[in-house]
């Protein structure tokens, strides 16, 4: 099963934070969101489809993918789901590297974090016309 979130670029991207990435629905950000990978998401934890998060529930290794689509860049890491998860904030869906659940949380176990991307596609995503997709396959 597959769901995907499509964000975009923003010049206060910086993605140097160490413990989690996140995407947001919220169109502007300050350069505080260091985790921040993508603005302007088309959907939040609340929008996903109710069988997926289900399917997330169960706890089981998701296949993360971020996608540069007009770049060809693609980077992939595995996280988990768990029953814990609530899955119903409006607008930021955030993926972890710790055990950490709140309403924003997406993923937990993360393989990488925002530190982690590679430092040519973090600085593609100062670009608003950029769009970034965040696939998830389970």
């Amino acid at each position: 099963m597959r769901e995907e979130i499509i964000a975009h670029g923003h010049e206060n991207i910086t993605a140097k934070h160490r413990t989690t990435l996140q995407v947001t629905k919220d169109k502007e950000i300050t350069l505080r969101g260091d985790c921040i990978i993508g603005v302007s998401a088309d959907k939040s934890l609340r929008d996903l489809d109710p069988k997926f998060k289900e399917k997330l529930k169960i706890g089981k290794e998701v296949r993360v993918s971020l996608i540069l689509p007009d770049y060809g860049w693609k980077i992939e890491f595995k996280a988990f789901g768990s029953p814990k998860l609530i899955l119903n904030h409006e607008t930021d869906t955030v993926i972890r590297k710790s055990d950490f659940i709140c309403g924003k949380t997406l993923l937990i176990r993360s393989e990488k974090s925002a530190i982690d991307l590679d430092r040519e596609f973090v600085n593609l995503l100062k670009d608003r016309k950029t769009t970034i997709i965040l696939r998830l396959q389970i």
